[in-house]
């Protein structure tokens, strides 16, 4: 487990946090990638949107290797948000946005996205 102060600093912490899970779980170095990419964009978006950037609040990450997957875990302090609520990033009107487009990107590279504790726990799971 890992658990950050909500800087955006220490969203830096999140690759040897990774580089760490790969190599003690033999994970394809393929599926590393994709790993860093969605475990980066959910301890973004639980540091600024979901604790407001409030240092006094943590964020935590948990793995778990499970049969045949990996499951990633993002809990943060705030009081969620509803994920089916989200606008759509590939969306004409959507396209120059600047923000909206994590929790797509997490959809896309994972292999299963689930929310609990009203949106404030993200997991994440990849096939092994």
């Amino acid at each position: 487990m890992l658990k950050l102060s909500s800087n955006p600093r220490n969203i830096a912490l999140v690759e040897s946090f990774v580089e760490k899970a790969v190599s003690k779980y033999e994970i394809n170095p393929d599926v590393y990638g994709n790993i860093l990419i969605t475990l980066t964009e959910a301890v973004n978006n639980a540091i600024i949107h979901g604790n407001s950037n409030d240092e006094s609040k943590t964020v935590q990450i948990q793995l778990r290797k499970q049969e045949g997957c990996l499951a990633v875990r993002v809990t943060d302090e705030g009081c969620g948000f509803d994920p089916n609520n989200l606008p759509d990033p590939t969306a004409p009107e959507n396209l120059m946005q600047v923000g909206g487009r994590g929790v797509f990107l997490m959809h896309q590279l994972s292999d299963m996205l689930l929310f609990h504790n009203n949106g404030s726990t993200v997991e994440m799971r990849f096939n092994l």
